[in-house]
């Protein structure tokens, strides 16, 4: 009795086998993506994950996983590799705009003997105090991390005085709207970089030969 296997099938549009084998046949995409298209290709057309993984000469799992994607997320968007677990979670725009009102006030004001902050005693500082001010996901900032934020802003936690002097009561409040500002010109400029990438790959697709 031969074995039947218990996977859905994965169902394609014409347009969907068309963008897989031009993917499976070029030249410019990468190793993973030309792997994937062809596995899914396979599998379409009723081979067994045992005869694609000979054909590819790659293992079981690794097909079974490619082919469990597709038909979670979609064939095309199934291509890519997915985030990884490790990547850092992104700072909240109000635990940035806290982040750089700490660097704005005087360490003797909060208890600390120093008369400035250094990116090492700010780091510490704000993994010690974030839970109870409401933004955990800062427990385990880097002195890296706060540097970088701390360069983006332009505040020198070395010329604290000068921060100090003309510091606004209002500060938090208008940081945070500043912050929601620089989000809102990345989304846009991210936007922008996508669009300006389909339309290459619009153009390019048209001028391939025999399409």
């Amino acid at each position: 009795m031969s074995f039947v296997s218990q996977r859905p099938k994965l169902r394609l549009s014409p347009a969907e086998m068309k963008e897989l084998a031009m993917i499976q046949r070029s030249r410019t995409e990468s190793l993973s993506r030309i792997e994937r298209a062809g596995i899914l290709l396979c599998y379409h057309d009723g081979e067994t994950v045992s005869a694609i993984a000979r054909k590819f000469k790659t293992n079981r799992p690794k097909v079974e996983r490619t082919i469990d994607r597709a038909l979670q997320l979609g064939a095309l968007p199934s291509l890519d590799d997915l985030p990884r677990k490790g990547k850092p979670a992104t700072i909240p725009t109000e635990a940035k705009a806290w982040v750089l009102s700490l660097a704005c006030q005087k360490p003797k004001d909060l208890g600390y003997a120093a008369e400035t902050w250094t990116t090492a005693s700010l780091a510490q500082h704000i993994r010690t105090h974030c839970q109870e001010v409401g933004y955990p996901s800062l427990s385990k900032i880097s002195r890296g991390t706060v540097s970088k934020l701390l360069s983006k802003a332009e505040v020198r936690p070395h010329k604290i005085r000068y921060y100090v002097e003309r510091r606004d009561p209002e500060f938090e409040a208008k940081m945070v709207q500043v912050l929601h500002v620089y989000k809102e010109v990345e989304l846009l400029k991210t936007d922008s970089e996508k669009a300006q990438q389909q339309t290459v790959a619009i153009l390019a697709y048209d001028e391939k030969p025999g399409i």
